[in-house]
């Protein structure tokens, strides 16, 4: 496997700590390798008929501020590999993770298999399946 910039995609499950794991043994093989992490926060509003419910502000800041406390958890992991970083974005995770990945270049997405998706992820499908479909780059879904 001779990729030049990774992408892994986190949100702080076992299985994308698997994911972050096998990126760092592929970057410790091969230094000259690029990595970087994107956490992505999806603050979904609930539609019911006609009326939208947003996420109360209160849980809205504390999800945010949870999600900055793990990729400072990240960064500081990563902090031994020159130019890895870990980022946070904003959006729906699939496409944010897809349309981020294209944008800066990659070779390759890795990707846990399952996430923190529970019920919500089996109704809407899951992050991993969907990457995997519409990359137009390889994905490692990690087990």
């Amino acid at each position: 496997m001779l990729f030049s910039k990774l992408l892994v995609a986190y949100d702080g499950s076992e299985t994308s700590k698997k994911a972050l794991d096998k990126a760092i043994s592929y970057v410790k093989e091969n230094p000259a390798a690029q990595m970087e992490v994107v956490y992505v926060l999806n603050m979904q509003s609930l539609i019911i008929g006609e009326a939208m419910i947003n996420i109360p502000v209160h849980l809205e800041n504390e999800m945010y501020e949870q999600a900055e406390s793990v990729v400072k958890e990240v960064n500081e992991r990563l902090a031994e590999f020159s130019g890895a970083k870990a980022i946070l974005k904003r959006g729906a995770p699939a496409r944010t993770i897809l349309e981020y990945a294209e944008e800066g270049g990659f070779d390759v997405i890795i990707i846990g298999s399952r996430g923190l998706g529970g019920l919500r992820e089996f109704m809407l499908g899951s992050v991993s399946h969907s990457v995997a479909q519409h990359a137009e780059i390889p994905v490692l879904i990690v087990k």
